[in-house]
């Protein structure tokens, strides 16, 4: 497994960084058992960084994997919080569900432009006085938004940027593909660590899954690329993949599977939580109910707990 520093963190992170998203229950809702023992085949394989998030309710996956694990392991979560209080309440919570004394990265989920990290500016502060205190090793932020690099770029305190990059640019609310590398490569100048997100799409790469996460692998701007893997097969495909293994092309093939959507059940009442919700701008409300533009939907879920119907779900 190859490992890089990210950033200027200090932090030695192998390329590929388990996506833990899948496996909670906004996506695929495992068992935790069996959650937990795919977290700790990868760990056992090389991987050594998980990225989560509070609002993917998985802390306890994590938990149950590094359960008499004595490697060195890299935890990344993220918060919503906006204000100082918010942000302590989040860290607290993510240490106590983890089972951990400190997080090597804490990040502000989902920011999109300046304006929105002025916003959070008293979670951010936040960190970096849990950063003083030892408690987490370095700050960042996660987007969607070229604008939301570009931001994070030119904010001091911010060590790491998670950004959604892929092959095809899907998933990039506010420009291409071209426009969120040269974002990248920009906060790469800034000293920023880097690390991608949704390489394929949230699932709608599946079928050219090789083609798409050599792509990211390759790009020198990402020290590590967080993937998502829900079985034996997806985790063992992607790291014979990033360890240039002759049968990763075949193993990641047999781990394809079929197309994952969103569905939209016939009880939508059009409330518009969703469309509200949305990281993708990807659903709008037509006709009464709710509809998703698939070329714009990531797959990520986040809009399922805000549905008072339990309306959507991805199948």
């Amino acid at each position: 497994m190859e490992y890089r520093e990210l950033g200027k963190t200090g932090l030695k992170v192998s390329r590929l960084c388990f996506g833990s998203l899948g496996l909670g229950p906004l996506q695929g809702n495992l068992p935790v058992a069996e959650g937990a023992r795919l977290i700790r085949l990868a760990l056992q394989k090389g991987v050594n960084f998980i990225d989560t998030a509070e609002y993917y309710r998985n802390y306890r996956y994590i938990r149950e994997a590094l359960a008499g694990f004595t490697g060195e392991v890299h935890l990344a979560s993220k918060s919503y919080a906006s204000t100082g209080a918010e942000m302590e309440a989040s860290l607290k919570y993510a240490l106590r569900e983890l089972g951990v004394d400190r997080l090597s990265l804490f990040l502000l989920h989902e920011q999109e432009s300046a304006h929105t990290l002025k916003g959070h500016r008293g979670a951010l502060e936040q960190l970096v006085k849990a950063k003083t205190k030892g408690i987490i090793q370095a700050v960042g932020v996660s987007t969607h938004y070229v604008a939301g690099v570009r931001a994070a770029a030119l904010t001091p305190e911010i060590d790491v940027i998670h950004p959604l990059i892929n092959i095809a640019g899907i998933g990039i609310v506010d420009g291409t593909r071209e426009e969120m590398l040269e974002a990248i490569a920009f906060a790469r100048q800034m000293g920023k660590g880097i690390y991608g997100m949704k390489a394929l799409a949230g699932g709608h790469l599946h079928r050219q899954a090789e083609k798409a996460l050599r792509w990211a692998f390759d790009l020198d701007l990402l020290d590590s690329v967080a993937v998502g893997m829900k079985s034996t097969a997806e985790v063992e495909a992607n790291i014979a993949l990033v360890n240039k293994e002759v049968r990763a092309a075949r193993l990641l093939a047999e781990a394809a599977g079929r197309q994952k959507r969103l569905l939209v059940e016939e009880w939508c009442q059009g409330c518009g939580a969703c469309v509200a919700r949305c990281p993708s701008k990807a659903l709008v409300i037509s006709g009464g109910r709710a509809t998703v533009d698939p070329t714009k939907c990531v797959l990520c879920g986040y809009c399922g707990p805000v549905c008072p119907e339990f309306a959507l779900k991805i199948i």
